[in-house]
C-alpha cells in the first residue's frame, strides 16, 4: 500500500531532525538555553540590617558602622588597601600570617583620614601608626604613590603604592619588607570579576578592589546562631560563642531563628530604607570558607577546631567547592546607595540552582 504524503513526510523529518536532537542532547545544548526547573520554594519574609563592616585593609582588622555607601566594586572603605610583598608584589592575607587581624584601620570622617596602627613588636605599649588620606584625589595619589601591578590570587592589577618610608615601622610586624597598595574604586584598569560574576555568568560587566571574588559578602545572623549551638555540643559548652566578625561579613541581617541557613537560595535582594529602593544585589553564589574563622579577630589567636571541624560536617553544601564549607552569600551591587543598619532587606528571587565556579 501506498504510504500517504503525509506519513512520507514524516519519515523524512525523522530522518532529518532525529540524529540533530541526538546530537544537541548529548553535548549538553539544552541545559545550556533551556532554564531549569526552579523548585526553591516561596519567597521569605522581608528581614532587617543588623550590622555594617567594613575592612579598609584585606585581611586586617574590620570597622563596625552604622551606615555606608554602595559602591559598584562593594562598600565605601572596604578592602581597597592591602598589604603586599616588596619583591614581587604578592598580596598577604591572614591565611599566611594571624596577625594580620590586630592592625587596626579607624576612620575620621571629620578630617577624611584612614589610620593605620599595630602594636610594636617586643613593646607592652608601643603602637606603630601612620595615616593615609581615605578618599585619596588623582593629583594626591599622582604625587604621593608609585604605580605596580599587583598579583591576588592568580590575577594581577594595576594598584597605588604608598611610600616605603610612610609603613617602614610595619616590616618589623610583618618580619620582612611589605609594601601597601590602594585600589581606587573608580579605576580607569578595573580589576574585573571573575568566577560566577563574570560577565558571560552575571550579564553584565562589572569591577572590584581586594576582596577574594566579589564586591560584597551578606551574612545571615540566625545562621551564625544555629552554628554556635552546634558548636557548644561539640565542645561541651567549654567555648564562647563565635562573633560573626570573624567571618567578615559587609551586610549581616537578622534572618528567621526558624530557617537558618535560608541564604543558601538567595538570587536576587533589594535594600530599601523608608519604603524606598537604596540598591538592588545580585546573589553570585555562596562563599566557601577557609580557615580564617578559626581566628579570633581581637586576640589573633587561632582555635585548632573551630569553626572548621563543625562547618566540615555539615555545610559541605556546593558541588562547585565539595571540599570546603560554606557560609554567606556573595554579591554584586547594581546601584549605588547609602545602606544604614535598620534598613529592610527583602529577597525578591531564590534560586536551587546555586554552583560555585572556580575563579581564583
Amino acid at each position: 500500500m501506498a504510504q500517504s504524503q503525509a506519513t512520507q513526510l514524516a519519515i523524512v523529518l525523522s530522518a532529518f531532525f532525529l540524529p540533530v536532537l541526538t546530537y544537541l542532547y548529548f553535548t549538553g545544548y539544552f541545559t545550556k538555553v533551556l532554564p531549569k526547573k526552579n523548585n526553591a520554594g516561596p519567597l521569605p519574609p522581608p528581614t532587617e540590617i543588623t550590622a555594617l563592616y567594613i575592612h579598609p585593609i584585606k585581611s586586617c582588622h574590620g570597622i563596625k558602622v552604622q551606615s555606608a555607601k554602595v559602591l559598584p566594586t562593594g562598600l565605601d572603605l572596604d578592602r581597597q588597601w592591602m598589604w603586599v610583598t616588596s619583591e614581587d608584589y604578592e598580596f598577604l592575607t591572614i591565611r599566611q600570617n594571624a596577625k594580620m587581624t590586630l592592625i587596626r584601620p579607624s576612620y575620621d570622617a571629620a578630617t577624611d583620614t584612614l589610620t593605620v596602627t599595630a602594636p610594636a613588636p617586643n613593646s607592652v605599649d608601643e603602637k606603630l601608626e601612620f595615616s593615609i588620606p581615605a578618599h585619596p584625589t588623582a593629583e594626591w595619589l599622582d604625587s604621593n604613590t608609585a604605580s605596580h601591578d599587583a598579583k591576588i590570587w592568580n590575577q594581577w592589577t594595576s594598584t597605588c603604592v604608598y611610600s616605603p618610608t610612610l609603613t617602614e615601622s610595619f616590616n618589623a610586624f610583618f618580619g620582612k619588607e611589605v609594601r601597601l597598595v590602594y585600589k581606587p574604586p573608580q579605576s580607569s584598569q578595573p580589576r574585573e570579576l571573575r568566577s560566577n560574576g563574570a560577565p558571560d555568568v552575571l550579564g553584565r560587566e562589572a569591577s572590584t578592589c581586594f576582596p577574594d571574588l566579589m564586591p560584597l559578602l551578606v551574612g545571615n545572623r540566625s545562621s551564625i546562631d544555629e552554628l554556635n549551638t552546634r558548636i557548644r555540643t561539640a565542645e561541651n559548652g567549654s567555648l564562647a560563642p563565635l562573633d560573626v566578625s570573624r567571618f567578615r561579613p559587609n551586610i549581616l541581617v537578622r534572618g528567621q531563628a526558624s530557617t537558618p541557613w535560608d541564604e543558601d537560595r538567595w538570587k536576587t535582594l533589594r535594600i530599601t530604607s523608608a519604603g524606598k529602593t537604596v540598591t538592588t544585589l545580585d546573589v553570585t553564589q555562596r562563599c566557601a570558607r577557609c580557615h580564617v574563622p578559626n581566628v579570633d579577630p581581637e586576640t589573633a589567636e587561632e582555635h585548632k577546631q573551630q569553626p572548621w571541624d563543625t562547618l566540615m560536617k555539615y555545610r559541605r553544601i556546593d558541588e562547585g567547592i565539595t571540599y570546603k564549607p560554606c557560609y554567606g552569600m556573595l554579591c554584586v551591587p547594581r546601584e549605588t546607595g547609602v545602606v544604614r543598619v535598620g534598613d529592610v532587606l527583602e529577597v525578591t528571587e531564590v534560586t536551587d540552582q546555586h554552583r560555585y565556579i572556580a575563579g581564583f
